[in-house]
């Protein structure tokens, strides 16, 4: 037995944060202590709603795999941040569009790809923060990712009010061999004479620099190297499956990508998102787990009304009667974990949101 539960971060997860970010390529978590302390501190007076201002609020969820011996390791996390871009931490991007030049005289013609610098200070929602443990990346029976993704969708639809109306996801772009960001090398490197992970790690605590050294007027991509021009927009291996998962529940590219490294960025209206749409909110009735006659749907299960502060949710595969849900497929001492880990008794209001 091996469940998976999607919950609110704690301060004894710490050291797993420190441990995911000792893996190389991840560039979501810092390896300063004190810093993911802090991270952890936030996410937990965001969950609580104890923050002064609710902007600031990072909500970060882990995985925490259960085993049979009851032995339990994060596996996992995601985020949702309030707000991504504001007066004192502006949203940057590169504005992605095309210039036409023709003349007459030589009966030529170019089409010459183009970058502004812009910035947003009342900015969108954003999820982030997807890092996940490397031997459960690609396990198809796990679906870890789908999961941990998930959950922030999940979030977001039962508390609506604590978020803005539009929703941003950064995507990582392809990176070369020796680990850099050729769009960064074309440009950022040329005006900041800094490493590409060096800056990343720097904007995370001041952004002025891009105010200060970045070209303001219009770039064009045509003085670029051909690998600077085609990682514009683009995605790397790893990156496609979320990708295609945000375009499928309606996330949409709009010409706008990451500064440093030319990322796509992906913008929804959180009440267009399908997860949203369908999340819906039905009685635990644990008899239906037998009946097999019922259509089947997986997603994610958890308490209806939370305790304050704390969120709980699993994945699960549900069958339907009226107003009433059971999980169907989960041996009995799954189910007895699902129903501890979540609080909830037969007869109890849950929420279920099918994934996509």
């Amino acid at each position: 037995m091996h469940v998976i539960l999607l919950r609110e971060i704690q301060e004894k997860d710490l050291d797993a944060l420190e441990r995911f970010a000792q893996i190389p390529g991840f560039i979501n978590l810092t390896t300063d202590k004190d810093a993911l302390r802090e991270k952890v501190l936030r996410a937990q007076a965001s969950f609580n709603d104890t923050l002064k201002d609710k902007n600031e609020g990072k909500f970060i969820f882990v995985a925490e795999q259960i085993g049979a011996d009851g032995a339990r390791q994060v596996v996992g996390t995601s985020m949702i941040a309030t707000q991504h871009g504001t007066v004192d931490s502006p949203h940057f991007y590169f504005d992605v569009s095309n210039e036409e030049k023709f003349s007459e005289t030589i009966n030529t013609g170019f089409i010459h790809g183009t970058l502004t610098l812009k910035y947003d200070t009342n900015g969108p929602s954003e999820i982030g923060g997807l890092v996940l443990d490397p031997g459960l990346r690609n396990n198809s029976d796990v679906r870890l990712g789908r999961q941990i993704s998930f959950v922030r969708f999940l979030y977001l639809g039962m508390n609506r009010g604590k978020f803005r109306k539009k929703l941003l996801a950064e995507l990582l772009p392809p990176l070369n061999k020796k680990g850099q960001s050729p769009l960064w090398e074309a440009i950022g490197r040329r005006f900041t004479n800094m490493d590409y992970w060096e800056a990343d790690t720097l904007c995370q605590r001041n952004k002025e620099f891009i105010f200060s050294l970045f070209p303001s007027g219009k770039i064009y991509t045509t003085f670029f190297t051909a690998d600077a021009r085609n990682s514009i927009g683009k995605v790397g291996k790893d990156t496609e499956p979320v990708l295609h998962m945000l375009k499928k529940i309606g996330f949409k590219y709009k010409n706008q990508v990451d500064p440093f490294d030319g990322g796509p960025h992906l913008w929804a209206d959180v009440e267009d998102l399908l997860p949203v749409k369908k999340l819906a909110q039905a009685k635990y009735d644990p008899a239906l787990a037998a009946n097999s006659s019922l259509a089947q749907e997986s997603g994610l299960l958890c308490r209806a009304k939370p305790k304050p502060g704390e969120f709980r949710a699993m994945a699960v595969t549900v069958v339907r009667d009226g107003g009433a849900v059971g999980v169907y497929g989960m041996a009995d001492a799954e189910r007895a974990v699902l129903e501890r880990e979540l609080g909830i008794a037969a007869g109890d209001a849950v929420v279920f949101m099918p994934y996509y």
